[in-house]
């Protein structure tokens, strides 16, 4: 008999529960039981909806990321953030810091975010040092076991933790000391964790190791074999699961390791699957991942089933079946898609439908597929009229894209020759300040949008009103003195979503919501068919911005390759191919915009990197045609046309030379977290064109000091020349509020006015500049 399970459920609730929980208990409308009681409800919910399985996971739940969860369950919270009688205070602040003025507490600064390998999930990095030591903080996850009990047998429940090694890996040293020195204090806080897991009933325990799919030295290789050796004497079940990739160099040491049975993401590893069931030692679990859990689309059940149907003859009940990886990655129930197309809505499967998939195959497999041909047959029909629907093929966007010459991705000129014509025409002072392009998306802002998709605003009414919006946001960044300015997004639910919803070939759910970071959802786009751009999409807004202003207004657009990297893409082509469909399309926005007359034109690729492959020997292939993209949508603009970029939590060292092939001439990036370090890549490589490093951290309520910004400046001037250096936040704006806008701004400007005071000979300020500086002694 095949056996089910699940390696995690998505924790926001199908109706963003968990998110309004945790804003009211940070806004204080809410206390600490009231926050927990929300939560319980949250999990039984979410145990009722696996209830089918035959084992569940417990534990996959999070008030705000797994992996600061480990850090909590290991006594490993920062320091600075452990100042309360609280747990979850300490807990939030270590993830969202606190500033000095939230009720005269100590400030503190957040933890770092970093992507969850290739997903567009956010986890707090783990902090070490030299110095740290971990003890077992388990009252949160023993909690989680008494409330499964009430439930049903706990033995049906499986715990879910991470790994050690993918804990010390994922982390970073403060001192740059070795984490694997670590690991021997590490391991006996996870041995005493199995034993209290065992004494309280639990059989099974799922430990996530993700990173046997990354390429791992001998020494990494060697700390699993001893790690696994340590953690063999619990009595307690080791379900041993990898995911996300294949095994490759990793795979015989995954299969050696001393565990009761090992988890493989039979979709992204496919191809080692007959090795695996050759190699599988005869005592050994294997828990296949057989539905996709980073997709929403539905699973070819028949096909499936003549993978399977061998293998369980040959495994058994030695055969369990999941989800590739946790479904925290795919929206909750599709049953709740009321407006979505029929036709489409028929070829998804989100994370409730994928379980009643899995529950599917085991029925045809431990039962015969004629005990579920009626559903088989539905499969079937279903994949059927998505192969062959007209609304997916469109042979104008296959016509263009065949036709695409090398050409269409260079500027006329270098950016030597570029940027000269640009200085004279800009006339911007040496660092120039601007923002990333949204400001803070108000309760009243949100409340118009829904009036208006809803049919209660008219068009007219909407757009007077976005109007006067923007012209609130360019007074007030006059006002503020910025440089460069944007025109705020007061119409952008989200800077996918919006551009997605204009586009051909794009569907979007109501309630197709995944867990970012912390309460930031998001509601990726549905790439379901070929894309193209029926008409203009922001050139009337920054058409509008601009005629209000004499300093430039950028234009802001979302780049190719982060629509398709935070959406949900169709599975039928490469890709690579759909990115250029969307490059093309973005291209004829950008040509428009030029010529309604905007001067800098900033296309965000926030997600470049993260969509590199986990293989470096894979990354060529994707840097390849992800950059092409890029230079497809941005590159067909005149000299005198600034093209900008902007991208997050990127790592550039390992990838410096592609970032330098977009050819942007001007791109921003996240650094305030990381203290600048990121810009250690600009050390060894001359990066030719301008950059903005991040230089206050807009994830968190913290306001920056004046001196804290001139000191993240400064240490970036010893990376980057100073005549390259443009100053701005670290992201967009869109989820804090106004007042704190308002004040770190204000901060950000002065610093900048006060390092053109210090760090610039007078010689190399502009005119327009020594003109406003005696204007202002005069006054």
């Amino acid at each position: 008999m095949a056996l089910t399970h699940n390696l995690g459920f998505p924790r926001i609730g199908a109706k963003r529960e968990l998110k309004f929980a945790q804003e009211a208990y940070w806004r204080e409308e809410i206390n600490e039981a009231q926050l927990r009681e929300r939560a319980k409800n949250l999990r039984q919910q979410n145990w009722q909806a696996q209830a089918q399985l035959d084992f569940i996971p417990l534990g996959d739940f999070s008030y705000y990321d797994q992996v600061l969860d480990m850090s909590a369950l290991l006594g490993n919270l920062p320091q600075r953030a452990c100042r309360s009688a609280s747990a979850l205070d300490n807990y939030f602040r270590s993830a969202r810091g606190q500033s000095a003025g939230d009720n005269n507490k100590l400030s503190c600064e957040a933890g770092a975010l970093k992507k969850w390998f290739d997903t567009n999930y956010h986890y707090i990095v783990p902090e070490f040092s030299q110095h740290s030591e971990f003890e077992l903080h388990s009252s949160e996850l023993l909690s989680q076991l008494t409330e499964a009990k009430s439930l049903g047998q706990i033995a049906k429940f499986k715990p879910v933790i991470i790994g050690p090694l993918t804990y010390l890996y994922l982390g970073q040293s403060s001192d740059n000391s070795d984490k694997l020195a670590l690991l021997e204090r590490l391991l006996p806080v996870y041995q005493q964790l199995l034993q209290q897991l065992f004494d309280a009933g639990v059989q099974w325990l799922q430990i996530d190791e993700p990173i046997l799919c990354l390429d791992l030295d001998k020494r990494w290789q060697q700390a699993f074999e001893h790690s696994y050796q340590q953690l063999k004497d619990s009595a307690i079940n080791i379900l041993l699961a990898s995911y996300f990739g294949e095994l490759q160099d990793n795979l015989q040491l995954s299969l050696d390791l001393p565990v009761a049975g090992l988890h493989l993401d039979a979709v992204r590893a496919d191809k080692e699957l007959d090795k695996v069931i050759d190699c599988l030692p005869a005592h050994k679990v294997l828990s296949l991942g057989v539905i996709d859990g980073r997709n929403i689309w539905k699973s070819d059940l028949n096909k499936l089933l003549d993978k399977l149907e061998p293998i369980a003859l040959k495994l058994k009940e030695r055969l369990w079946l999941a989800p590739s990886c946790s479904l925290l990655h795919v929206p909750v129930d599709l049953n709740s898609e009321t407006n979505l197309d029929a036709e489409i809505k028929n070829w998804l499967a989100f994370a409730q439908q994928k379980l009643e998939e899995l529950q599917l195959l085991a029925q045809a497999l431990n039962c015969g597929r004629q005990s579920v041909a009626e559903e088989l047959e539905q499969n079937r029909l279903a994949l059927s009229q998505r192969h062959n629907s007209t609304r997916v093929h469109n042979k104008q966007v296959q016509d263009r894209l065949d036709a695409l010459k090398p050409s269409i991705e260079a500027r006329q000129s270098v950016f030597a020759e570029r940027n000269k014509i640009q200085r004279q025409q800009l006339n911007l002072p040496p660092l120039p300040t601007t923002t990333i392009g949204s400001f803070p998306q108000t309760a009243e802002i949100r409340q118009k949008r829904r009036a208006f998709k809803a049919g209660k605003l008219s068009a007219n009414d909407y757009e007077s009103w976005i109007k006067k919006e923007i012209a609130f946001a360019i007074k007030t960044q006059e006002q503020l003195g910025l440089d460069v300015l944007v025109h705020g997004e007061a119409e952008r639910n989200d800077m996918v979503e919006y551009f997605g919803e204009q586009l051909n070939g794009i569907a979007f759910s109501d309630y197709g919501w995944v867990q970012s970071y912390g309460s930031r959802c998001v509601k990726p786009p549905i790439i379901y068919g070929d894309v193209s751009r029926p008409q203009a999409m922001t050139v009337k807004w920054a058409h509008y911005a601009q005629s209000l202003s004499c300093k430039p207004v950028k234009g802001m657009l979302t780049g190719p390759v982060t629509i398709l990297n935070w959406s949900f893409v169709r599975d039928d082509q490469a890709r690579a191919s759909t990115c250029k469909q969307l490059a093309l399309a973005i291209r004829d926005e950008v040509l428009e915009l030029e010529q309604a007359g905007i001067k800098i034109i900033q296309v965000d690729e926030a997600a470049l990197r993260e969509g590199l492959p986990l293989r470096k020997s894979q990354w060529q292939d994707y840097l390849h045609w992800a950059v092409a993209s890029f230079r497809i949508c941005a590159n067909g603009v005149k000299d005198e046309t600034q093209i900008h970029t902007h991208m997050c939590y990127s790592n550039f060292n390992d990838i410096i030379q592609s970032i330098a092939a977009m050819d942007a001439d001007v791109i921003t990036i996240e650094t305030s977290r990381s203290k600048m370090r990121l810009l250690a890549a600009f050390e060894d490589f001359n990066y030719p064109n301008e950059i903005g490093p991040g230089v206050y951290d807009i994830h968190s309520p913290n306001i920056p000091t004046e001196n804290q910004i001139v000191e993240l400046i400064n240490k970036a001037a010893s990376n980057i020349d100073i005549d390259r250096l443009w100053v701005n936040p670290d992201c967009g704006l869109k989820t804090r509020q106004w007042p704190e806008v308002l004040a770190a701004l204000s901060t950000m400007v002065s610093a900048a006015a006060k390092l053109r005071q210090q760090l610039l000979p007078k010689q190399q300020k502009s005119s327009g500049q020594e003109t406003q500086e005696k204007e202002q002694a005069l006054v």
